[in-house]
This record gives structure tokens, sequence and C-alpha cells, in this order.
């Protein structure tokens, strides 16, 4: 289980067996999101979130926050997701200390 992300302690991770849609887990404590990430011609359209069966889903105010730090790094998940999934390279954990303002670009 490829931990990819860490953030103010939401941990972003993928599984070793995953599939379409490209989405990455998001947890805190014993709470999780799933959010699959939506993408046309290289751009980001969309975020879903979903839950995990039998997992309490994240707080609405860690969701937002990782709903800001997926769209403000999207294009390093999807990256990773190439790199683990396609290219089947091991990568490391970035932990990221500086906060990220809501709807901010990278």
């Amino acid at each position: 289980m490829p931990t990819i992300f860490e953030y103010f302690g939401l941990v972003f991770y993928f599984y070793m067996n995953e599939h379409d849609p490209i989405h990455v887990h998001v947890k805190k404590g014993d709470k999780e999101t799933i959010f699959e990430l939506i993408v046309y011609n290289g751009v980001l359209t969309e975020v879903r979130q979903r839950k995990r069966r039998k997992v309490e889903l994240l707080s609405t105010t860690d969701a937002q926050k990782a709903m800001a730090f997926i769209q403000h790094y999207y294009k390093d998940i999807l990256q990773k997701w190439v790199d683990v999934f396609v290219l089947k390279k091991e990568i490391r954990k970035i932990t990221i200390t500086k906060k990220i303002r809501h709807n901010e670009k990278k």
C-alpha cells in the first residue's frame, strides 16, 4: 500500500490492486474517503468522493482539506499513479508542511 503524501494528519495512498478510475484513498485516524480524479486532456475536471465499505467517511473539514490538496497536487497524484501502476516504480511518501488555501492552484 504505497503512501504518496502526508498533509497535516491526512494520509494519501493507493492500494496495490487498484483499478480505474484513477483514485486516491485519504485517511485520518480510523476515517477514510476515496477521491476519484476525473481528468480530460490532462486537466482535472471533477473530483468525486465515495465511501469505502465499513469505514466512516472523513469529517467535512478534513474532506475539504483533502479536496483542496487534490485540486492543488492532482498532477503529482496522476504521475504517482503512472509510476506505481504503469511503470512499476517504487515511490516515496512526501510530507507537505505548507498549508494550501482553498482553490489555490499550483
